[in-house]
């Protein structure tokens, strides 16, 4: 298939990674007190739309950026790459040096927390600084603990998963039924005064896309778009670390998560916890703002 059968016709794309036209939005500030930019970075499934509450404010004093990953949101999905943490990072890296070439700091929700982190631990002097929101990933210790009889079971379903297109399928066509996307919302959203018809629209229509299906068994598959662990990128970040923790996550805010997080993040790392779930800089984005302008302007 051609490219051009992969893109939104009715998008404008001025960056292209890989060869592939990205969907990115960019806005200049009103005023600012620094010479940086931000640079928002979103989740599986989310694109762009997610930042719906944050570009608008944080674009009030700073130069926003933010970008659908490729093989998400408005960007192509194609299927002759590697979907994985190595190819996201890749990305962010990428636009940074050829869009934005200033300091930057780069903030991410889920899986594009794992990209944002990794893409800041090989910034260097582009790097200005890394927000996380409830960060995708894994900790090396997660991967050298014994196996148990439940990691074994797991590990089982998955090696049938992996083989059963027919099963892949099913699964990708329920999660992406919008009542389905509206009930996972509403179990990771404490307030879901949000939860609304743009947000489930936002994550329905780029399922649709050609390549979509591809991208889901890619995520999903068990041996995972994996990277470095966590552990091994804390100790190559050299910049300022904000942790936005959603306090009632139920997929990433876990008590063990939380201790590992304690145990190897930089000595340059303030935490805060918020109420709210696994989106929060959608579900309470006015407090969110607020946190990351104050962080910004405290640098």
């Amino acid at each position: 298939m051609e490219k051009s059968a992969l893109i939104d016709s009715d998008v404008n794309y001025d960056w292209n990674f890989l060869n592939y036209p990205i969907h990115t939005i960019s806005a200049k500030p009103r005023q600012t007190s620094k010479e940086c930019a931000i640079l928002l970075i979103h989740g599986f499934g989310a694109s762009t739309d997610h930042w719906r509450f944050n570009i608008p404010i944080l674009s009030d004093k700073y130069e926003v950026h933010a970008m659908d990953l490729l093989g998400f949101g408005k960007s192509p999905k194609p299927q002759d790459v590697e979907y994985s943490g190595s190819l996201w990072k890749d990305q962010v890296v990428a636009y940074i040096k050829e869009k934005i070439k200033k300091p930057t700091i780069v903030v991410g929700n889920s899986l594009g927390g794992y990209a944002a982190l990794a893409a800041g631990s090989e910034l260097n002097e582009l790097n200005a600084g890394v927000i996380l929101l409830n960060a995708a990933g894994y900790f090396s210790e997660e991967k050298t603990t014994k196996k148990n009889m439940i990691q074994t079971s797991i590990e089982t379903v998955a090696g049938i998963f992996l083989k059963n297109v027919v099963l892949q399928r099913l699964i990708f066509e329920n999660m992406r039924n919008p009542k389905n996307i509206k009930k996972t919302l509403n179990q990771v959203y404490v307030d879901k005064k949000n939860v609304d018809e743009f947000l489930v629209e936002s994550i329905r229509k780029p399922s649709l896309d050609y390549g979509a299906f591809n991208v889901f068994r890619s995520v999903f598959n068990p041996s995972g778009p994996q990277g470095l662990p966590l552990d091994k990128l804390f100790a190559k970040l050299d910049s300022p670390l904000l942790l936005l923790w959603g306090g009632k996550d139920p997929w990433m805010n876990t008590p063990k998560k939380r201790n590992l997080y304690k145990k190897f993040t930089p000595k340059n790392t303030k935490e805060i916890i918020l109420d709210a779930g696994h989106c929060p800089h959608d579900e309470i984005p006015e407090l969110v703002n607020q946190h990351i302008l104050d962080w910004v302007d405290s640098l």
